[in-house]
């Protein structure tokens, strides 16, 4: 399984072909759901259906009796560790005698045919002693007298960052707000296929973002060490930090080696609701002075986020929320709270974003009451407090990297608004679209912009780095690379850029790029916008090693008279550290991102129901290393934060998910998505490989505030929260 991008020169700044591309749109593309190998028996998951509740008896019996059924395995079949978890390991394989969230895998079933092990789940009877559930974050974080989610209590993290003394000023804004739980909603659930080796090990086959994670997980569980356990990536069908954590790994892998045959396990839609993590839900109190004319004088903040029943990855979001939490702006006094708690909610981790969302929906919104309070249009209120290269966050960490934030904010400023919208508009081009709802009479345009700065790759003093193996040989009498890493493809265009790199660095046209394997030494997370910086940097590390070996030959030439060269690099970025406890002050984070957004909505203010017309956008990205790929990121972010501001929420009531499929669960479609206008700066980043910025995430944080304030704009109302939902905003 490998991936060979095309034999024309594309190298780093064009806009090299995906290999994937055509497959993709044409249906051919191999997906994990695809994977079969013969001789191959099906595995189901059985899941809790309470939020909490102790477990009395588990009867496989009935299940074990019905024709074609392999096995049914609990955890006391888990042949090692019995929990595992992304950085704490709090997480069952199987429940053991509780159950702390709705859809906490309970058993589990393989048979001859995927609705056999359906029925057969249905068949094992669960005596379930229900308890009273956490579901009330605000409580589980104030309230002693809540049941315990987890044994050591229900805070997560609290993550404080305190900066001067200074807490009074001529004007004063507050407002509270809330971010509503968002699912990730890529297209491709989640699928493996474990195949035992005969001797004792195990290979799956699967879509994940972090293969080395899942493997350090897995081995222990497993009873395993690590070699012995090999995964490799399949075609993965979006991520978006789901993949992060396992969901059916482990299970799969048990199953396999118990029967000693291959599994293959394939969640359905609402089965991918319960099986991987969601973006954590927000409750945010901010508070902020200025003087007369505008300058911040201050900002109190407090975060609250819900992490649901497991950890997973809500310390580092804490953390990120916490040290973003004030936005882009110079603010010379500082007290902000982050909390994450433990809830008997559905499990919360990665999210592109990852923390930074939330807040920035938050101070985002007070800055425009502040402009509004000082009489400042939106954008003024931004540019006389906005950071530069020299400025520092409010962690006490400087800039040290172009940060252009007030000549971007007036760029988009300029840029030409959409023509008015007149009666005789398409109705395709109104709020409610061919429904007829309207034709015009009660609409109101608004416009809004919004700012967001976030964190690119790993933070903290995480020990965040990538390894590629590049080999150069003759193939057929002509120069072949192939580049070979841990890298998790999952949509973003990383196979592409590896190869670009590898055609700049070596002057060779024909690059494969292998599967991305656990054969390879590890390539971190495709998350946190960093797989172009810290893969693309080992990529080019390596490359820069072969080529050193070519001693100033042409490729041809040199390996004609040197034979293969190989060399395999690890890069990391400059080192990071944790936040103080109690200060919340220190470097935490590697590079800074930064992207504006102006919305251009039309509101239908007697139905509720909004249009975007158009966003515009400005990103800094440092360096530009494939275009069309780039713009399609800042599109595809900028979908999400639509979501996340008009449609997209997972519904929870009493712990128990009311909406788990696309038929309930919102997401934009192509007739939702505007046109776009983008300005893509390039101010290169001196420690980072080309000088580029990750860009992935930023477009998510800036769209969410920039939608909801045209929103505002347009019916003249506060709008607190995200979603903004119809019943809200119609002005009856």
């Amino acid at each position: 399984m490998t991936e060979t991008v095309g034999t024309a020169r594309q190298g780093v700044g064009e806009s090299a072909q995906r290999p994937d591309a055509t497959l993709k749109v044409t249906g051919e593309f191999a997906y994990a759901s695809d994977l079969w190998l013969d001789g191959m028996v099906w595995g189901v998951t059985l899941r809790s259906p309470h939020a909490s509740a102790w477990i009395r008896s588990i009867d496989v019996g009935p299940a074990l009796r019905m024709a074609g059924v392999h096995a049914v395995l609990t955890h006391e079949d888990v042949p090692g560790e019995k929990f595992y978890g992304l950085e704490h390991h709090d997480q069952p394989v199987l429940a053991i005698d509780q159950v702390r969230y709705q859809g906490e895998p309970v058993a589990l079933v393989a048979a001859d045919h995927p609705e056999t092990a359906r029925r057969a789940a249905a068949a094992i009877s669960v005596e379930y002693e229900p308890r009273p559930a956490v579901t009330d974050p605000r409580a589980a974080a104030g309230d002693p007298s809540q049941p315990h989610v987890q044994p050591g209590g229900n805070i997560l993290r609290r993550q404080p960052v305190t900066v001067g003394d200074t807490f009074e000023a001529d004007v004063v804004v507050s407002g509270e707000y809330e971010v509503g739980m968002q699912d990730q909603a890529f297209l491709g659930p989640e699928s493996g296929l474990a195949v035992p080796d005969g001797e004792g090990g195990v290979d799956l086959y699967i879509a994940t973002q972090w293969l080395h994670v899942d493997r350090d997980q897995l081995a222990p569980c497993l009873g395993l060490p690590p070699e012995r356990v090999r995964l490799t990536l399949s075609g993965v069908g979006g991520a978006f930090g789901a993949r992060e954590d396992l969901s059916m790994q482990v299970h799969a892998s048990m199953l396999a080696l118990h029967l000693n045959r291959p599994v293959k396990m394939s969640y359905g839609r609402e089965e991918s609701f319960f099986g991987h993590v969601h973006r954590h839900p927000a409750w945010m109190r901010y508070e902020h002075g200025a003087t007369r004319d505008g300058r911040l004088v201050y900002v109190k903040a407090e975060i609250l986020l819900d992490g649901g029943a497991y950890c997973s990855s809500s310390p580092a979001v804490v953390g990120n929320a916490a040290s973003l939490g004030v936005g882009p702006y110079e603010v010379p006094n500082v007290r902000v709270v982050a909390t994450g708690v433990y809830t008997n909610n559905p499990p919360c981790g990665a999210m592109r974003g990852f923390g930074a969302v939330q807040a920035c929906y938050a101070y985002e919104s007070q800055m425009d009451k502040l402009a509004a309070a000082c009489g400042l249009s939106p954008v003024e209120i931004r540019v006389r407090n906005a950071v530069s290269q020299g400025s520092r966050l409010i962690t006490g960490q400087l800039i040290d990297a172009p940060a252009p934030l007030a000549d971007m904010l007036r760029t988009l400023e300029s840029m030409p608004l959409p023509a008015a919208a007149d009666d005789r508009a398409d109705l395709r081009d109104l709020p409610g679209g061919v429904s007829q709802t309207t034709h015009g009479e009660s609409v109101r345009r608004g416009v809004g912009y919004g700012v967001g700065i976030k964190n690119i790759c790993f933070s903290e003093g995480f020990d965040d780095y990538s390894t590629a193996r590049v080999r150069a040989e003759l193939v057929n009498g002509e120069p072949h690379v192939t580049v070979h890493t841990a890298a998790a493809e999952v949509g973003q265009g990383l196979v592409t850029v590896q190869a670009q790199i590898a055609r700049t660095e070596l002057g060779v046209d024909d690059v494969t790029v292998a599967t991305a394997d656990t054969a390879v030494g590890s390539a971190g997370s495709s998350s946190a916008s960093r797989q172009s910086y810290v893969t693309g940097g080992a990529v080019k590390a390596a490359c820069e090693a072969v080529r050193a070996r070519f001693q100033g030959l042409e490729a041809r030439a040199a390996l004609e008279k040197f034979g293969p060269i190989e060399e395999t690099r690890e890069f990391r970025h400059r080192p990071t550290y944790p936040l103080h406890p109690v200060t919340g002050q220190g470097d935490s984070h590697t590079q800074l991102a930064l992207c504006v957004h102006r919305a251009v909505v039309d509101v239908d203010v007697e139905l509720g129901l909004v249009k975007v017309v158009e966003l515009a956008a400005v990103q800094d990205v440092g360096r530009i290393l494939n275009p069309l790929a780039l713009e399609g990121q800042i599109h595809g972010g900028t979908a999400q934060g639509l979501g996340l501001a008009l449609m997209e929420e997972i519904q929870v009531r009493d712990g128990r998910v009311v909406n788990p499929s696309f038929t309930d669960y919102l997401i934009p479609t192509i007739l939702d998505m505007p046109p776009m206008r983008l300005e893509i700066l390039e101010n290169a980043d001196p420690a980072a490989p080309y000088g580029l910025r990750g860009a992935g995430e930023p477009p998510t944080l800036s769209s969410t505030p920039a939608i909801a304030a045209a929103v505002r704009d347009a019916t003249g109302l506060a709008l607190a929260r995200v979603p903004i939902r119809p019943e809200e905003i119609a002005l009856l």
